[in-house]
C-alpha cells in the first residue's frame, strides 16, 4: 500500500488537513470526561446549578466544535481519497496500455479490469479510512491512558495492561486476515473471466444447449469465493468481541478498584466516572481502528495486486530515434532470417526471408495455424521478432518510436472492432482531421456505403458497443473503411473478407487493386481468389515459407499452394 502513497503528491493540503482537524475532534473528546468530573464533583455535589449549566454549555461548544471539525476531516479526505482513486487509475490504465500482447496474453484481461476496477476502489476506501481514523484512533487510546495516569497511576496502570492486549489481537487478525483477502480477490478474478466469457459467447453456448453446465461452473467459482469470504468474516468477527471482552474487563476492574479508592478518599467520585468515559472512548476508538483494519486490510492485499501489474514492463522499448519523415508514400518492407516463438515454446515463425517493394500487393496465403497473423503483427511491433529483423524504408521496426511506425500502418484484425459512437466517429480513429469526402471515398472502396447509405442519419449513426447493431459483413467492411479513411503507406488486411460473400469480396477486392497506388498491401486470407491477383504470394506452412511468387509459378513449384487451390476454387465456382 506504501508503494501507491506517491498518488497522494497532488493532495497533500488535503492529506494533512483532513487528519489535523480528526486530531481537533479527538482533543476536544478527551476533555469531556474531565468536564463530567468537575459536574460531578463540584455541581452536583454541592447542589450548584449555574455551575452545572455552566459546564453543560461547555459541553455543548466542545459537541459542535467536534462535529464541525468532524465535517471539515471528512471533506478533505474524501477529497484526498477520490483523487487518489482517480489519478492511481489513470496511471493504471495508461501502464497496461504500454504493455504489449505478450504481457496483455499473460495476465488476462479479466484479471485487468478487476485490478483497474475492485481493487482500485478497494485502495481508495482504504485510503479515505486511513486519513480519518488512523491518526484519531491511536491518539484517542494514547491520549485516554495519558489523561488516566493524571487522574490516578494505580488505575491507570489497567489501561497500561488492557491497551497492548488489545494492540495484540488487532496485530493477529490482521496478519490472519491478509492472505486470504488476497486469495478472494484471485476468485474475483475468476469469476469476472467466466462471466465476461459467458457474455461474450452467449450465443455459442446457448446454441450448444451449455447454460446449465456453465451455471455450474459459476456457481463452483462464486461458491469457493463465498466460502473465502466466510472465512476471512469470521476472523474480522472476533475481532470486536474480543475487544469488547477485554474493554469489559478491564471497566469492572476500574470499578472494583476505584470504590476502594473513593472508600479510602484517594480519588472522587467523579474521577471514576471520567476513567469509566476514558476506557469507553478507547473501546469506541477501538472498534473503529478494527474497521480501519479490515479495510485496511483488503485495502492493502488490492495494493499488492495493483503493483502486480506496475511491476510488469512491456519488452516493447519506443526508445527510438524518430527516422526523419520522407513524405507520405508506398513503403518498401525486408524482412531478413526472421522467426518468432511465443514466450518460451516453439518458433511460430522460422527463417522467414522477404522483400516487399513500394506499391506492392503480398498475398499470404497458408492453413489454420500457419503463422500468417504472427506474421503481421511483427510489422507494426505488436511483438518483437525473436531473431532476424523487419525494416521499414530501410529502417529496423525497433528503431522507430511507436507512433510514428503505427501511423504508417493500416490493420484491419480479423475480429473486426468498432467502437460506441458514430460511424464517422469510428471512421476517424485512424486520422482525426479526416473529411466526410475521404471518409465516403474509403467507405466506397470498402464497399461499404452501402451500409451507410442504409442508415437514417448516415455517418452521424450510432453504433453500438462492439458494432452489436451491425451484421459481421458491415462491421469487416467499415473496419476496412477505417483503415483506408487514414490513408497509410502500408495496408494489412488479416483475413478482413471472410465474413463477405464471393461477389462482395471480388468487388472489393477490384476496387483495392484501383484505388491503392499509393500503398503497400499485405492481404492475409485463407481463400486462394483473395490473394491469387497479388504481385507476390507468400505461402506459409507450419511457420515455415514453403513458397513465394505469383499465382502460376506457385501453382507449378508449390504442392502446398496448389493444394490449397484445388480445394477453394472448385468450391467457388459452385458457390457462384
Amino acid at each position: 500500500m506504501f508503494k501507491l502513497i506517491r498518488y497522494l503528491r497532488h493532495y497533500k493540503k488535503e492529506s494533512v488537513i483532513g487528519p489535523l482537524f480528526k486530531l481537533l475532534e479527538a482533543s476536544f473528546e478527551l476533555i469531556v470526561p474531565l468536564i463530567m468530573a468537575q459536574i460531578m464533583d463540584v455541581g452536583i455535589q454541592n447542589g450548584d446549578v449555574s455551575y452545572i449549566l455552566k459546564q453543560g454549555g461547555i459541553l455543548v461548544l466542545l459537541g459542535v466544535l467536534g462535529l464541525s471539525c468532524s465535517l471539515i476531516a471528512q471533506y478533505f479526505a474524501a477529497k484526498a481519497s477520490f483523487g487518489f482513486g482517480t489519478e492511481l487509475r489513470s496511471d493504471l490504465f495508461r501502464h497496461i496500455q504500454s504493455l504489449s500482447y505478450a504481457e496483455i496474453d499473460q495476465l488476462g484481461t479479466s484479471t485487468l479490469m478487476t485490478r483497474v476496477t475492485s481493487d482500485i476502489n478497494q485502495a481508495q476506501s482504504g485510503v479515505n479510512l486511513v486519513l480519518r481514523l488512523f491518526l484519531r484512533s491511536p491518539f484517542i487510546v494514547a491520549g485516554a491512558v495519558v489523561m488516566a495516569f493524571t487522574i490516578n497511576v494505580r488505575l491507570a496502570l489497567i489501561f497500561a495492561v488492557a491497551v497492548p492486549i488489545l494492540a495484540l489481537v488487532i496485530y493477529c487478525v490482521m496478519i490472519k486476515g491478509i492472505p486470504h483477502y488476497k486469495k478472494a480477490q484471485r476468485q474475483l478474478d475468476q469469476i469476472s473471466q467466466i462471466t465476461r466469457e459467458n457474455l461474450t459467447g452467449v450465443r455459442v453456448i446457448r446454441a450448444f444447449s451449455k447454460q446449465d453446465e456453465e451455471q455450474r461452473r459459476f456457481e463452483e467459482a462464486n461458491g469457493a469465493l463465498r466460502k473465502t469470504q466466510l472465512f476471512v468474516g469470521k476472523i474480522s468477527a472476533l475481532l470486536n468481541p474480543l475487544t469488547y471482552v477485554i474493554i469489559n474487563i478491564a471497566t469492572v476492574l476500574i470499578v472494583w478498584q476505584g470504590g476502594h479508592q473513593v472508600y479510602d478518599g484517594v480519588i472522587t467520585q467523579g474521577e471514576v466516572v471520567a476513567l469509566v468515559n476514558y476506557m469507553t472512548q478507547i473501546l469506541i476508538a477501538l472498534v473503529a481502528l478494527a474497521n480501519l483494519i479490515v479495510t485496511f486490510t483488503k485495502a492493502s492485499a488490492s495494493a499488492s495486486r495493483i503493483n502486480e501489474i506496475f511491476e510488469v514492463h512491456s519488452h516493447l522499448s519506443d526508445a527510438g530515434n524518430k527516422p526523419q519523415q520522407a513524405a507520405k508514400q508506398a513503403a518498401h518492407i525486408e524482412l531478413q532470417q526472421v522467426s518468432f516463438a511465443y514466450s518460451a515454446g516453439e518458433n511460430a515463425l522460422t527463417d522467414i526471408t522477404l522483400g516487399v517493394q513500394r506499391g506492392q500487393t503480398i498475398g499470404i496465403i497458408g492453413g489454420t495455424g500457419s503463422g500468417k497473423t504472427t506474421l503481421i503483427h511483427l510489422i507494426p511491433r505488436f511483438y518483437d521478432v525473436t531473431a532476424g529483423s523487419i525494416k521499414i524504408d530501410g529502417i529496423d521496426v525497433r528503431e522507430y518510436p511507436f507512433e510514428q511506425l503505427r501511423s504508417k500502418i493500416g490493420i484491419v484484425p480479423q475480429k473486426a472492432q468498432l467502437f460506441k459512437g458514430t460511424i464517422r466517429d469510428n471512421m476517424r480513429w485512424g486520422n482525426p482531421q479526416a473529411s466526410d469526402e475521404e471518409i465516403k471515398k474509403a467507405l466506397v472502396i470498402a464497399q461499404a456505403d452501402e451500409v451507410v447509405r442504409s442508415k437514417e442519419q448516415g455517418l452521424d449513426e450510432m453504433i453500438e458497443q462492439g458494432g452489436a447493431n451491425l451484421s459481421g459483413g458491415q462491421r469487416q467492411r467499415l473496419t476496412i473503411a477505417r483503415a483506408l479513411a487514414a490513408n497509410p503507406e502500408i495496408l494489412i488486411l488479416d483475413d478482413s473478407a471472410s465474413a463477405l460473400d464471393f461477389m462482395t469480396d471480388f468487388r472489393l477486392r477490384r476496387a483495392l487493386k484501383e484505388n491503392t497506388d499509393g500503398m503497400t498491401v499485405l492481404i492475409v486470407s485463407q481463400r486462394a481468389s483473395a490473394v491469387k491477383d497479388a504481385d507476390q504470394i507468400v505461402v506459409l506452412e507450419d511457420g515455415r515459407m514453403a513458397g513465394c511468387g505469383t499465382h502460376a509459378a506457385l501453382m507449378e513449384s508449390c504442392e502446398v499452394y496448389r493444394e490449397i487451390c484445388l480445394s477453394q476454387l472448385t468450391e467457388e465456382v459452385k458457390a457462384r
